[in-house]
């Protein structure tokens, strides 16, 4: 297969809406909507590309049918309220006082997605829910309400049928060489009720399967099969008994590095973890000698490292020994 091959860098989203990323026992945080967490994560995802975060199949397929066209957003798909304007297939954050403002946003960060996803030899796509929300005035889905009024839109349940042609519509040839790799999310959406989430999951999962057997390019990894059946106990999931607890989050990482990484990837992966660390550590005295020895003996290990990319951290190295010398 395909992934036998493969170094996949990732940032897996099981954990996202119940940060922090272990499990505080904060009681003051307990009413707290997790959802609402996915805020923290907005400049990160942004810098990778992303231009909003979704949960649903079509609104997925809509933003990578957009990258891959690489059509521009028209001033007439925007909407205004509340003194903003907005657009429905996209994260508040690049809303703007002026639709000129969200144009220039929204096209900087579809042309970034665009570069991303042009570069990228394996794409991940993690499928949350199939329930989706349809504007009443258009029948589009959309990606994000903006919290405008919920008469404004009904919700309903997608088929497997609509899932599978969907993703269908959006799928590289196989002969150019770009892989899918399709996850279902193990995370309950508790807000559709028990026997809602069993069904949207049980469609993600049979779409996943229907698209894995037709096309050869896209394979499935079993991240939910692995929360919900092989640890299938509550002591793996956090508090909001939701979430994955971060011992299952590492049991599922394991699972997924042996799936997809070759034994001298997975070999990298402890001296990729020192140095991603290292750039995050805040030292005491800044600007110190020993802290400038620190960021370059962290150089040479990046150049140790030649099939990695670690643009942003060596950058940041190189930054902080000329601010400091």
């Amino acid at each position: 297969m395909w992934y036998d091959e493969a170094v996949v860098y990732q940032i897996y989203p099981l954990g996202l809406c119940g940060a922090p990323l272990q499990n505080d026992g904060d009681q003051a945080q307990a009413g707290e909507h997790r959802i609402l967490r996915v805020l923290d994560w907005v400049e990160h995802i942004k810098r990778l590309g992303a231009t909003c975060v979704l949960f649903n199949p079509l609104s997925i397929v809509r933003t990578l049918r957009r990258y891959r066209d690489g059509r521009p957003v028209a001033k007439e798909e925007l909407q205004h309220a509340d003194g903003r304007w907005f657009h429905y297939d996209f994260h508040g954050s690049l809303a703007g006082d002026t639709a000129d403002e969200a144009l220039t946003r929204i096209d900087a960060a579809v042309a970034e997605g665009a570069r991303a996803l042009h570069e990228a030899s394996a794409v991940l796509l993690t499928l949350g829910t199939a329930w989706v929300y349809e504007r009443t005035d258009t029948g589009d889905v959309v990606a994000n309400c903006h919290r405008q009024p919920a008469e404004r839109f009904r919700r309903r349940r997608l088929s497997v049928e609509e899932v599978v042609s969907a993703i269908e519509s959006v799928l590289p040839d196989e002969s150019s060489g770009k892989r899918i790799l399709l996850t279902v999310s193990p995370v309950r959406h508790l807000g559709d009720g028990l026997a809602g989430n069993a069904v949207s999951k049980a469609v993600l999962r049979l779409a996943a399967e229907e698209l894995s057997e037709r096309h050869a390019q896209v394979a499935y990894f079993p991240a939910y099969e692995i929360l919900c059946d092989d640890l299938r106990d509550y002591r793996f999931y956090a508090d909001d008994l939701t979430h994955p607890s971060p011992q299952a989050v590492a049991y599922v990482w394991e699972r997924f590095c042996e799936a997809l990484l070759t034994p001298d990837a997975r070999a990298l992966l402890p001296r990729i973890a020192e140095i991603t660390a290292a750039a995050r550590h805040r030292p005491l005295h800044p600007a110190s000698e020993a802290y400038r020895a620190f960021c370059r003996r962290q150089l040479e290990a990046i150049e140790r490292l030649p099939g990695v990319d670690f643009t942003e951290e060596t950058a940041f190295f190189r930054s902080r020994i000329e601010i400091n010398s």
